[in-house]
């Protein structure tokens, strides 16, 4: 149906777009965050790949990816009706009656293109030290519109099948975290392990850069999930008060862990700390109190310490715990829906709040779904790709780094 222009708020409209400028500084954010934490030889290709995907990503959303997330065709995929982002004068399917939006549709082109833009950003954590660059481009590009694209319609959309099936994601548990860290995952199994891991000297080389990124993205993520709330209201002030809860609590959670395990907290513990509550609180930051959300981060940093030590266990190199930080805390944080969601904030009771554990169920189908669908195709899709080209760096490359082999370039010059 057309967009009826008279009941656009400017308000909200200057305030949605601000939020997308704020989560597009999150990817540089996030290539700092990552870089640090790789060994000198690989900073530059580490934040390059995360550059990249703001190019590529951009790119595609106009010709064909916001259509299949946000079309109206069915409930698995929207379609072709907004390539090329024809038919901006159309109201986005699904947002009707007391969910219609009072933003002009292209705005909320904008607002999802940077969640978008950093989602396949961060699989690059657990590829870290091995990727060849071509390889990784053709994969980012196929990702992002054969399983970002549905994934955001199945969930994101009104007329998707888990959203419509009671699913509740404010502002990308699933969509964005779970669905990377997945796909991480199921990157590092393709590639395999880093050589000389896990025995290796792979300490963060400029921890400096990994607090400077994290700030980044807490600064950021006040975009991601308070501008979620697609109002300048009451709704997004909760969201913004519990984004900070649950990064703080998280933050303490962490170093918690640390000191109690290794006898000391360190700072990359913090910033790690930090941003795993960030993840867990992002599914739930419209749906739950300020107590739910201390609850949400400090269970997310306590649990993604420990879940850091997995990789270990199971010989899966995830070379900067993509998957113990991002999904497994957004998938923490999606499920907590169903226990501590309140309907006074938004969204509907969880089983603590008397709401039975319907929600909880309709949570637990849609996390499944979503890293099931993800981890599977991502695994394709890096298989198709080494038919077709060396997915990984010769071990003569790996050895003198990728910042040179890939890109002819260094970092630091000290002389």
């Amino acid at each position: 149906m057309p967009f009826d222009f008279g009941t656009i708020d400017t308000g909200d409209t200057a305030w949605v777009l601000a939020s997308a400028a704020l989560v597009l500084l999150m990817t540089p954010g996030l290539a700092f965050f990552y870089g640090g934490m790789v060994r000198v030889e690989n900073v530059l290709s580490m934040i390059m790949q995360n550059f990249f995907c703001m190019g590529i990503v951009s790119v595609l959303w106009v010709l064909v990816t916001y259509s299949l997330a946000f079309g109206g065709a069915n409930g698995f995929v929207g379609g072709f009706d907004h390539v090329g982002l024809a038919h901006m004068n159309v109201q986005v399917a699904g947002y009707t009656g007391a969910a219609g939006q009072t933003i002009p549709p292209v705005v909320f082109v904008c607002f999802q293109l940077m969640f978008a833009v950093i989602t396949p950003a961060l699989i690059t954590g657990a590829s870290a030290d091995r990727f060849r660059f071509s390889a990784f481009a053709l994969f980012i590009a196929l990702w992002s519109v054969l399983v970002y694209g549905p994934v955001a319609h199945w969930v994101f959309s009104p007329t998707g099948w888990l959203y419509e099936h009671g699913a509740e994601d404010f502002a990308g548990g699933t969509v964005v975290h779970a669905n990377a860290g997945a796909a991480a995952l199921a990157v590092a199994i393709v590639l395999g392990p880093r050589r000389g891991w896990p025995s290796g000297d792979f300490r963060p080389h400029n921890v400096p850069f990994v607090l400077l990124g994290a700030g980044l993205l807490w600064f950021g993520w006040f975009g991601f999930n308070a501008g979620s709330a697609l109002h300048a209201n009451e709704l997004a002030g909760s969201a913004f008060v519990n984004t900070n809860t649950a990064a703080a609590c998280a933050m303490l959670g962490w170093i918690l862990v640390e000191r109690l395990r290794d006898g000391m907290a360190s700072t990359l513990g913090a910033a790690s700390g930090a941003v795993a509550g960030l993840v867990a609180i992002t599914p739930a930051a419209g749906y739950v109190t300020p107590v739910g959300s201390i609850v949400i981060g400090l269970l997310a940093g306590g649990v993604c310490a420990l879940a850091t030590a997995v990789k270990g266990k199971v010989g899966i190199d995830d070379a900067l715990d993509v998957g113990a930080v991002h999904l497994v805390g957004g998938a923490l944080g999606a499920l907590l829906i169903g226990l501590l969601g309140s309907s006074d904030i938004g969204g509907r009771d969880g089983l603590f709040y008397g709401g039975g554990s319907r929600l909880l169920r309709e949570q637990i189908v849609a996390v499944a779904a979503v890293v099931a669908y993800s981890f599977v195709v991502s695994l394709i899709i890096a298989g198709a790709v080494r038919l077709v080209h060396r997915l990984r760096v010769t071990a003569d490359e790996e050895a003198e780094g990728l910042d040179t082999t890939q890109h002819g370039e260094v970092a630091y010059r000290l002389w």
